[in-house]
């Protein structure tokens, strides 16, 4: 996936909002929406997978990661303070710093394979991406490269607009990925201050990389309105 449509002349990100059109039942609005072909089918399911896969990216990291990271923190503060509490020289009733510590490391292991999900989440978005440029190709055989650059597939957008514009969305969650790893190896240290775990925290939880970029946030109004059947069951 290094270079990516190297004879592709034009944006590589989405420049213009849809073009809003009313749509009459009935009546398609391009000769492509008056029968569906392969090439329709495929590109819808493709965008479908993408959006799928950043939707359970969401999952892992906002479900999995955020409960394993929570727990990690709110350990090591029990045990901070359990610590804290003995008076020199004396010893807890009860074992405290075993379990606590047992579960810490149970912790890093539950983040550790959360970045291996994400890892293998990210390879699936770059697999599906790859796909819609094969597609592509398949299509400027069949259809012809006029076709590809200046047939609207349903509303507005080519599906040389759409392989083009969809190329950068693996960019942003693979900033996203580097970005929890390294929050993880900063969790990893039992010395960590309570102070900057809570920073960490609101970090993982924002995902700063996805707020502007995420799929949600460039690709979900888009594929609504340009994308027939976006939402079809």
């Amino acid at each position: 996936m290094s270079k990516r449509l190297a004879s592709f002349h034009g944006p590589s990100t989405p420049t213009s909002s849809p073009v809003s059109q009313p749509r009459h039942p009935g009546t398609p609005a391009s000769p492509s929406r008056a029968s569906e072909t392969t090439i329709h089918r495929k590109t819808r399911t493709l965008l479908q997978e993408l959006r799928s896969l950043s939707h359970a990216w969401d999952d892992i990291v906002l479900i999995d990661g955020l409960k394993a990271a929570r727990t990690l923190v709110d350990t090591r503060t029990e045990l901070d303070n359990a610590v804290a509490v003995l008076a020199p020289g004396t010893l807890p009733r009860s074992p405290i710093a075993g379990p606590k510590l047992a579960l810490m490391e149970k912790c890093i292991v539950q983040l550790d394979t959360v970045l291996t999900k994400l890892q293998k989440n990210l390879r699936r978005m770059g697999t599906i991406v790859d796909s819609l440029e094969a597609l592509y190709h398949e299509a400027q055989t069949t259809k012809g490269p006029k076709w590809c650059k200046e047939e609207p597939l349903w509303l507005s957008w080519s599906l040389e607009k759409f392989v083009l514009s969809i190329g950068v969305i693996t960019t942003p969650y693979h900033r996203s990925l580097v970005l929890l790893d390294g929050l993880v190896n900063q969790l990893r240290s039992h010395s960590l201050s309570f102070e900057a775990s809570r920073l960490i925290i609101n970090q993982w939880i924002e995902q700063p990389y996805l707020v502007e970029n995420g799929w949600d946030a460039q690709w979900e109004d888009i594929c609504a309105v340009e994308v027939e059947k976006w939402d079809a069951r």
